[in-house]
């Protein structure tokens, strides 16, 4: 069994044509993905309702979580090996380049942890920051 493979069936997830190639896409890819994205590169055979299915089984089991977008619309990016069905553990920052619009995982920046403020009950917290990511400074 290939490694892709071993991945999904890890989070057990059937391994299908589709789910192998959109795993993949995410391995390769250095920043997040839109449903935009993902179409453009499966082709024109796959429907966005397959692509909803499969991001929705990906990021149930832990493989991938959402990330902040500019333009609010769905952004995905791979988790770390922390994550599972029982929930997803993401303590880092996430920059939204302000050249390209992507939107990328910093993990070298933890949010800190924040229990409670004045009387409200704080279920998570995320830290956004804009900026400029390494492709684009070098082009």
């Amino acid at each position: 069994m290939a490694e892709r493979e071993k991945i999904l069936q890890s989070h057990g997830l059937r391994n299908t044509a589709f789910r192998i190639a959109l795993l993949e896409m995410f391995l390769q890819s250095k920043s997040s993905l839109s449903v935009e994205e993902i179409k453009n590169k499966a082709g024109e055979t796959k429907d966005k309702v397959t692509i909803y299915r499969a991001l929705d089984a990906f990021e149930k089991c832990g493989l991938i979580h959402e990330v902040p977008d500019k333009g609010n619309h769905a952004r995905y990016a791979l988790c770390n090996t922390t994550c599972d069905s029982e929930g997803h553990v993401h303590n880092h920052a996430h920059l939204i380049c302000n050249n390209c619009n992507d939107t990328f995982c910093i993990d070298q920046i933890e949010v800190p942890r924040i229990n409670s403020a004045a009387g409200f009950k704080i279920n998570s917290s995320q830290l956004t920051l804009e900026g400029i990511c390494p492709d684009c400074i070098t082009n």
